[in-house]
């Protein structure tokens, strides 16, 4: 063989050596841990598409191989007809998770958090840019109270948890555990002894208010939630609801009608509300009063305003010994002039539960028949205290309406329909699309 073809050999394995090593080197590369830095960049290349599929694959929650929550969600109805087969067979040998199976998994939070799936980071700029409190109101259920944290929750939000005070030890000793494993959870500063239709329940919201103030997150909104609540939009979707209300607050209110007898006499709380033959003296406000629901979405400055102003700490004084307070005491706050993001209280702007974004309450009363006049269908869960629990069945027509989170879920009566729901949210989050 020459010395030109031997060269020219040489040189030929050479570069085939070089470009082989070259390939070993960046498949190295790509392929070592991805860490939070290689997400956060908003570039394309191998390594950073790589990552970023590895990310959405670990955040991904887990599907049920017995029943199809994509053909539920569309209205499938057979689909449907087999969760809730699914469902009653398996009712009685389904083991929820217990106040223990928390206390020990949180032993390592690190692996807590990696195993149930919470999102470690902001999954984009905008949501970075834009912090949500939440106020949380709970008393039982600890997997309901986690499953909705892992659904609300974002590094760059900020979460207030008030347990009742009358919780079971065990039940304050899970919770306490789950929010030590995040920086941005807390408990309440003071804990209430909660009592059905009492005070207490908008002092919960107080309280929280006040710490929510302190922390050094400088969010725009707050939310307050219950343990049965739960999300029916993303948190980028709920962040772009909250842009368009352009520095207003939203929730019901209406004119009182029957329902001012609230407050026409003192109520006493022991154990339990009863009323009195004590007549209340009127109002101390010039604004008229207004009747909604105990859950909203308001302004930085509303909370700041609600604290500190004189004439509303008369009001919250006044109320205080009143029946179902939180459904006046919000909604008349923000009818009242001067209250930061409120809405004038002509009675053209009167907002019910249906057109408020916040939250969806299917009520018996209003069930039946869209076609014929009804405001909702059927349930296909159960109702508690005239309210729809949610099942499968009521997912598709959920999932089409606006509000930011649908009351009542109950893992204990349809642990697919929070599944399923929870499986929707997390995909369209990772996605950023219908799944």
């Amino acid at each position: 063989m020459s010395w030109n073809k031997l060269s020219k050999k040489w040189n030929h394995s050479f570069l085939l050596i070089g470009l082989l090593s070259f390939a070993i080197l960046m498949l190295t590369y790509i392929l070592q841990p991805c860490t939070l830095d290689d997400l956060h960049q908003d570039i394309f290349n191998l390594r950073n598409n790589y990552c970023k599929s590895q990310f959405v694959t670990s955040m991904k929650l887990p599907s049920s191989n017995q029943i199809s929550c994509s053909k539920i969600i569309q209205g499938d109805q057979d689909a449907v007809q087999l969760a809730l087969l699914h469902q009653k067979n398996a009712s009685k040998k389904e083991l929820r998770k217990t106040e223990m199976d928390y206390l020990n998994l949180t032993k390592d939070c690190n692996h807590y958090k990696m195993s149930r799936r919470f999102i470690p980071i902001p999954l984009s700029k905008e949501e970075e840019n834009y912090p949500i409190a939440y106020s949380m109101v709970i008393h039982e259920q600890i997997e309901m109270f986690e499953r909705l944290l892992r659904a609300i929750y974002n590094p760059q939000n900020i979460y207030c948890v008030h347990v009742d005070e009358k919780s079971p030890e065990i039940y304050k000793q899970a919770v306490r555990a789950i929010v030590s494993c995040f920086e941005n959870v807390f408990i309440a500063s003071k804990l209430e002894k909660l009592v059905y239709t009492s005070w207490f329940r908008a002092q919960a919201d107080l309280n929280c208010m006040a710490d929510l103030l302190k922390s050094k997150v400088p969010w725009r909104y707050l939310i307050n939630t219950c343990g049965t609540d739960f999300p029916i939009k993303t948190n980028m979707e709920i962040i772009r609801a909250l842009k368009l209300l352009k520095g207003k607050n939203n929730l019901a209110s209406e004119k009182p009608q029957h329902k001012v007898a609230r407050w026409q006499f003192s109520y006493k709380t022991t154990t339990i509300i009863g009323k009195t033959n004590i007549k209340k003296d009127p109002p101390p406000i010039s604004s008229p009063m207004f009747v909604g629901s105990a859950y909203f979405v308001v302004t930085r400055k509303f909370v700041n305003y609600v604290l500190e102003n004189p004439e509303v700490q008369k009001l919250i004084e006044w109320s205080k010994d009143t029946l179902m307070p939180e459904e006046h005491l919000w909604a008349t706050l923000n009818r009242m002039p001067g209250v930061p993001g409120s809405t004038t209280h002509h009675e053209f702007y009167d907002l019910s539960d249906l057109n408020a974004i916040v939250r969806l309450q299917k009520w018996r009363r209003y069930s039946g028949d869209i076609s014929k006049g009804a405001e909702y269908p059927q349930c296909t869960g159960i109702h508690r205290r005239a309210v729809c629990i949610n099942g499968v069945g009521d997912l598709h027509f959920i999932l089409q309406q606006h509000h930011l989170f649908v009351n009542k879920f109950d893992v204990r009566v349809d642990d697919y329909a929070v599944q399923c729901l929870e499986e929707y949210l997390r995909d369209k989050a990772l996605y950023g699309e219908e799944p």
